[in-house]
């Protein structure tokens, strides 16, 4: 009996992700920028229009799983639905496209799969103990574990914090570009939440970033003329060039950060707090370097159907 079919689909602050195949082949691989948590962090609740854009990406999404006959589908939302109070009318739109309960997951099982889908990648083995690095929209997760995944070892420490790039930027960046104060606000507002993590990210031997604004910050390091995705991923990048990157960002105007060629246009504004995120974070550790990781949670979630 092959392997079989399986469909993965990831629903963040920000991007939802489908990821379908026999794995480890990967037959379809997209990512749509929906907005799902917008303005949450004010109101506590789904905007409508929110909805409706993550629900047109579920319905495209539910076509290309029927089409290539996935087996078996999960689907994970984490950060945004998580803290909504109306979180029962997004469980309710996807059951009704799906056909399948969506899983809300608390913070631990964000942390156990994103970690598995990013230590399997990676290409070449790494020390350990391995930190992985996830900046969503609305959460960051620091993950830190063994470097064999073959063993099916999970992380051994990890913490959800909330902090995201649509957080940090609704909460501190107004102005265009992010003031000196803002981004001091922004700054001290992510030390906060990484004076109370508990993992030690200082014993870190290797770091993994993964997710959109890692992905983002590294093709900018690298100057790619385009978003490349064989050149981002597996990609190891110097913390230092990583800071400066991060206070690059921190100085555009918003129209300078869309007009970059490698740059998403429903990311452009928030990409300045996510990657001062990375920057804060990195600051703590004691590596020189960071590998960039196109798998992520997405990666997780399909193998844990296998």
């Amino acid at each position: 009996m092959g392997t079989p079919t399986v469909a993965a689909i990831d629903c963040g602050t920000n991007t939802i992700k489908l990821l379908i195949g026999a794995l480890p082949e990967v037959a379809v691989r997209e990512s749509t920028m929906v907005r799902l948590g917008q303005g949450v962090d004010r109101t506590g609740v789904l905007a409508e229009e929110a909805l409706e854009r993550t629900f047109a990406a579920i319905d495209e999404y539910a076509a290309l799983i029927r089409e290539h006959g996935a087996e078996r589908v999960r689907f994970c939302a984490t950060s945004a639905s998580r803290d909504a109070s109306n979180s029962e009318v997004f469980v309710t739109g996807v059951r009704a496209r799906l056909g399948i309960e969506p899983e809300v997951i608390a913070g631990h099982e964000e942390a156990r799969l994103a970690f598995s889908g990013a230590v399997r990648n990676l290409s070449v083995a790494p020390k350990a103990p391995v930190l992985v690095v996830d900046i969503g929209g609305g959460s960051t997760e620091l993950i830190l574990g063994p470097a064999d995944q073959a063993t099916g070892a999970g992380p051994e420490q990890e913490h959800s914090l909330d902090i995201g790039s649509v957080r940090m930027h609704e909460r501190h960046l107004h102005s265009d570009p992010p003031t000196t104060a803002e981004i001091a606000a922004a700054a001290a507002d992510i030390d906060s939440a990484l004076d109370a993590c508990t993992v030690p990210i200082a014993e870190a031997a290797t770091v993994v970033g993964v997710a959109g604004t890692v992905l983002t910050v590294a093709a900018g390091v690298l100057d790619l003329p385009t978003y490349d995705r064989d050149r981002i991923d597996q990609s190891v990048l110097e913390v230092e060039a990583i800071g400066a990157m991060a206070q690059r960002l921190l100085a555009m105007t918003h129209a300078e950060r869309l007009a970059l060629p490698y740059m998403h246009p429903g990311r452009a504004d928030v990409i300045g707090a996510g990657a001062l995120i990375l920057e804060r974070v990195l600051r703590r550790t004691s590596v020189s370097t960071i590998v960039a990781s196109e798998a992520d949670i997405l990666d997780g979630i399909a193998w844990s159907l296998v």
